[in-house]
């Protein structure tokens, strides 16, 4: 049973947000929509700027805390909006459960299109690898940056480079091809946006090229030998059958998939963990699984 928040939240989030994001007529707006989340300085946890050897961003870790997972998380924003600051809900919530977060601020489009942002997801995981000899990283990401935790794996897994123990994926954006029914069929109950805003953010990120390619829509992607992955949808959602799909493609080519799908819960619903049971709920679960890729997921009935 959903929370009365999750339930008030998706209302207003439904009157306001969507409607300012379908209003928005050129990347700048889009931006000034989507960037809304206060980000501040959490007490009691280290924000601070990270710059590698090829990538840049945000380190976030209790200062205090010993034998750290190094956790690399990609934020979302439709690939053209969102930062580690946007993020910094998720990213504190890992860190004060016990991981070195490391947020790389990933070129976005129109800018810089596809692959600018895996390239720098590449080179973030990359440097997080060089920098944490013998410990291997795990990976989590949101939205758009869920596909590109997804495309990065695909991408290490060509290049003969070393796989992360395990991935979290958060409402995953997966499929640039926008062939997933839940589209349409949940269009009007999504709380955060119809299919418009995601088809312009594909132009936009694409520019041209192939939508069916792995790298760019990894729901495609030969998805054999990929480490444990855990992924949370809403019910409510216009991606909830990129989710869906996974699940099914992951289980099929032998990978460990669990899904969770969440009642009435608004898209990347942890964001807004402070006001949602079911954010907390769905970071606690998160974090236990990144701890443990191996072990057994907590049914969703369980937690809530």
């Amino acid at each position: 049973m959903a929370s009365w928040q999750a339930h008030a939240l998706s209302f207003f989030l439904r009157l306001r947000f969507k409607r300012q994001l379908a209003a928005a007529q050129d990347v700048a707006q889009v931006r000034r929509v989507m960037n809304q989340m206060p980000a501040g300085q959490p007490r009691g946890v280290l924000c601070s700027p990270w710059v590698g050897g090829g990538a840049q961003g945000e380190r976030v870790v209790m200062p205090d805390s010993q034998a750290r997972p190094p956790l690399l998380y990609l934020h979302g924003g439709g690939f053209v909006a969102g930062s580690p600051l946007t993020h910094r809900a998720i990213t504190v919530a890992f860190a004060r459960r016990g991981f070195e977060v490391f947020v790389p601020d990933y070129r976005l489009a129109p800018e810089h299109p596809f692959p600018a942002a895996l390239d720098d997801a590449l080179a973030a995981y990359q440097d997080v690898l060089a920098m944490r000899p013998g410990q291997t990283p795990v990976v989590a990401g949101d939205s758009a940056g869920g596909g590109l935790a997804l495309s990065l794996m695909l991408n290490l897994k060509a290049m003969g480079l070393p796989l992360p123990q395990g991935a979290v994926l958060f409402s995953p954006w997966l499929d640039l091809t926008l062939s997933g029914a839940s589209l349409a069929g949940n269009a009007h109950r999504c709380a955060m946006f119809g299919p418009d805003p995601l088809q312009k953010g594909v132009g936009l990120y694409l520019q041209g090229r192939s939508a069916n390619a792995p790298l760019a829509s990894p729901l495609w992607g030969d998805l054999q030998g990929l480490p444990p992955i855990l992924t949370f949808v809403g019910l409510d959602e216009v991606l909830r059958d990129d989710a869906r799909r996974l699940h099914e493609r992951a289980l099929g080519a032998g990978v460990a998939h669990h899904l969770q799908e969440w009642p009435v819960v608004p898209h990347v619903w942890p964001l807004f963990r402070k006001w949602l049971p079911e954010g907390r709920w769905a970071l606690a679960t998160a974090a236990d699984f990144l701890h443990t890729p191996a072990h057994p997921v907590v049914p969703l009935q369980e937690i809530a």
